[in-house]
């Protein structure tokens, strides 16, 4: 390595002209291999008498100690299957025995050295060796190349990724929230536990749920095709399964084959907007709106055509602990768990009218808005994120 070789950022703050230099990581900071801890030592709890988290190689504290033995430094995940994975630590804590710890010199920012890193993540990754559990050598983190420049502009690059990060995290919590708001709210406004009206209702509305299968509001509930489709290059009908059920949406990816319109079924033509998709093998429950996407259905997915029920409620329904927990108990299979339509069919639900059903359903299809609304902000901040690293460090 040429420790004089220099290279220029795409992107730099005003005034910043000089070169960025190539350096030995071991030679602009300071790195300590954590030592490890008994396991009498550690608890699953955190307490006044164990404060500290334990980070033993893992991208989250594996528990809680009496002691610290470094603090406000960034971790590099020495083995195991995140060996490489860069992580940063506000506060004390015990870097434990398959963790190193990357601490600044006087020289360099350790935000800088976070977000360099983190820029070079997938070349860390590499760094693995060990067929078993991976492990990364300590000489390997010490002759680690990267760029850097002056302490002034380290600052910089590292408070305006801090502040990103900051802001990522603050949009995660909101996202977070919401998602145990709602998990909240289908506990309470729908019947559980035997009960025919749910804990929490709209005003106006005191009647008691009627008792009804699943079949009753629906006009049919099918799967896709037993089998393997002939694939077409040439095709404009996407074929899925249940894991491209994601989020309330078909995901379709670059990996999701093709097959002709001709290949569809009589039953993937019927299709409508007041139809449910759900995973049925393997995965169980995930679910989706169809949206006149034009697809052909695997043995994995199954459709749900509502008719007399609204189709925002059994949507929602359809995620309550109770009727997963209804699905869990039903599955056939011994490998791979399937869920047999009849099942589903036979699903009981309690149902309100026509309208409070409505209300019910229109209220939860906000909800999810909301929830996806701060999902694609946040991701859309991880993007820029993603952005800024390639382009303000070499």
């Amino acid at each position: 390595m040429n420790a004089n070789q220099a290279k220029y950022p795409q992107l730099r703050f005003k005034g910043f002209t000089d070169p960025w230099e190539e350096r030995k990581l071991e030679n602009i900071a300071q790195i300590n291999k954590g030592i490890q801890r008994g396991k009498q030592e550690i608890s699953s709890v955190r307490n006044e008498l164990n404060p500290y988290p334990v980070y033993n190689g893992g991208k989250k504290a594996s528990g809680y100690t009496d002691e610290c033995n470094r603090e406000n430094s960034v971790m590099v995940s020495e083995g195991g299957a995140s060996a490489g994975y860069v992580n940063y630590y506000s506060g004390k804590y015990w870097s434990g025995g398959h963790n190193f710890t990357i601490s600044n010199d006087t020289k360099h920012d350790t935000f800088f050295l976070l977000y360099v890193l983190q820029k070079s993540q997938e070349k860390l990754y590499k760094l693995q060796v060990g067929t078993g559990l991976p492990n990364i050598q300590l000489k390997s983190i010490k002759d680690f190349p990267i760029y850097s420049t002056s302490n002034t502009e380290q600052q910089k690059i590292g408070s305006f990724f801090k502040e990103l990060d900051d802001t990522i995290a603050l949009h995660q919590r909101k996202l977070d929230l919401l998602k145990e708001q709602k998990k909240g709210y289908l506990q309470k406004m729908f019947p559980k536990n035997g009960a025919k009206v749910p804990e929490l209702r709209f005003l106006g509305f005191a009647d008691d749920w009627e008792e009804r299968k699943l079949s009753e509001g629906t006009s049919k509930i099918g799967d896709g095709l037993h089998g393997t489709p002939n694939y077409s290059e040439n095709g404009d009908v996407f074929f899925i399964n249940g894991n491209n059920l994601v989020n309330g949406k078909i995901l379709i990816s670059k990996e999701t084959k093709l097959v002709t319109e001709s290949d569809q079924s009589k039953d993937d033509k019927l299709l409508s907007t007041d139809t449910i998709l759900m995973s049925i093998n393997g995965t169980i429950g995930n679910l989706a709106w169809y949206n006149n996407e034009r697809v052909m259905l695997g043995k994995s997915a199954a459709y749900l055509i509502v008719s007399d029920f609204d189709k925002k409620f059994i949507f929602s329904y359809l995620q309550t602990s109770t009727i997963k927990n209804y699905f869990l108990n039903n599955l056939t299979g011994t490998t791979i768990k399937n869920l047999g339509l009849k099942t589903i069919r036979d699903t009981t639900l309690f149902v309100p009218i026509l309208e409070e059903q409505q209300k019910i359903g229109s209220f939860f299809k906000q909800l999810d808005d909301t929830i996806a609304l701060h999902q694609r902000k946040l991701e859309k901040l991880q993007e820029l994120k993603k952005g800024y690293l390639q382009k303000m460090f070499c």
